[in-house]
């Protein structure tokens, strides 16, 4: 475990001297770069507090972590702080996905929904370059509890897609709808499979194995990635027996978001792919760029990048874990009244999202304390969220209401 929980102080010193590796714009004779610090009318580069402000120090900066960073070159201009970046993917593969060390490419995203389509895309080029695939032949298999993203994706890459049913009750995949449908599509000849890990709405979490080995009867092409946006800082830590990982030989890529569980600032999500996967995707054309591009995005932030990885060093991993399960025990104050009460609900046990059916289900009060609905022009379920700010005393106060 490489995931170690790091003072305030040490956090400080290691971004403040990845900056300082960095060619900074005020006093490096920097002549051919596109870019510069913040503007000096709007943002005060002389505020006392920014000594102590690691992360606004950052921003003011304006790290450009254009690129990937776990392969090959990157510009050298921003060195000091891409090292953290790549520091973050390893941690992340090894310590929560359990990938072996120096086994992973990845980069900081702007979301779940950037790192989503950039899996399908890796895998469709994939399909293209080895195998003279046409963009008819190929399809991606997905839940209708999955992610919108993914609906995107096929529209961008101009693939199939095909959604599977899943049970009513349990959220899984329902097998013989993934068999029927792989069937009624001859014409597809590979295959991308999208398994979630949390689905939005329920916290739901595709069980790998039997769906892999119904895909396995049905081709020998196919490849599989995660969507981890939601659970990926969250499940690992409440299962000890989850299967969604690198350990896995048939998952090869991941998409976590860092700006839900982790409370980082929205543009970071974050890629995950095995080595000899993410050339896939480069773009030559970047001649410009050192080491070009392999990022659908292009330029980001390198700040981003920093944000996600001073708070997960702040808490180290048991810390984190312990985070977690705080959670899962404000999520189980209410599983507990609903059962009290008779009302139908689906629970992963190790998410921290509850989702009870709307039929009998007061809809004033779920409006009144912002509950989701899959819906709102006719909902069938209600869905809360149990994150740091849900304070026992509202869930006590709502609960009492209902």
């Amino acid at each position: 475990m490489t995931w170690k929980k790091l003072s305030h102080k040490e956090i400080s010193e290691r971004v403040f001297g990845a900056l300082d590796k960095n060619h900074n714009y005020m006093n490096t004779k920097v002549l051919g770069v596109p870019a510069s610090y913040l503007d000096q009318e709007q943002f005060y580069f002389d505020a006392p507090f920014l000594k102590d402000a690691p992360f606004l120090s950052a921003m003011i900066a304006n790290p450009n972590h254009i690129g990937i960073h776990t392969i090959g070159e990157s510009e050298p201009f921003f060195a000091g702080t891409q090292e953290i970046e790549k520091e973050l993917i390893e941690l992340l593969a090894t310590d929560v996905f359990k990938a072996k060390p120096n086994s992973i490419d990845g980069y900081v995203a702007s979301g779940g929904t950037e790192a989503n389509f950039q899996g399908i895309w890796v895998y469709r080029n994939l399909f293209k370059a080895e195998y003279g695939a046409k963009n008819e032949e190929i399809g991606v298999l997905f839940s209708e509890d999955a992610h919108y993203s993914v609906n995107k994706s096929c529209n961008i890459l101009s693939l199939n897609p095909v959604c599977i049913k899943v049970d009513e009750n349990t959220r899984e995949w329902n097998l013989e709808d993934l068999d029927a449908k792989m069937k009624a599509h001859p014409q597809i000849k590979y295959w991308i499979a999208f398994i979630t890990m949390s689905t939005t709405m329920f916290g739901s979490v595709d069980d790998p194995d039997p769906i892999i080995d119904k895909i396995k009867k049905n081709t020998e092409h196919f490849k599989v990635h995660v969507d981890a946006a939601y659970g990926g800082f969250i499940y690992p830590f409440t299962n000890e027996e989850n299967k969604l990982t690198f350990e896995n030989p048939y998952i090869e890529s991941f998409s976590v978001d860092g700006h839900k569980m982790l409370q980082s600032p929205y543009g970071t999500g974050i890629f995950l792919c095995r080595k000899d996967l993410i050339h896939y995707t480069q773009t030559e054309d970047a001649s410009y760029v050192h080491g070009t591009d392999f990022t659908f995005c292009g330029s980001r932030s390198g700040a981003n990048a920093i944000a996600v990885w001073m708070i997960m060093m702040t808490y180290g991993y048991e810390g984190w874990k312990f985070n977690c399960q705080r959670l899962l025990d404000r999520r189980d104050r209410i599983a507990t009244r609903y059962d009290e009460l008779g009302i139908d609900y689906f629970c992963n046990p190790h998410m921290n999202i509850i989702t009870a059916k709307a039929e009998g289900f007061n809809a004033d009060i779920a409006k009144k304390y912002h509950l989701v609905a899959d819906n709102y022009k006719d909902p069938k379920w209600w869905k809360i969220v149990v994150m740091t700010h849900v304070q026992k005393h509202v869930i006590d106060e709502f609960l009492l209401e209902l």
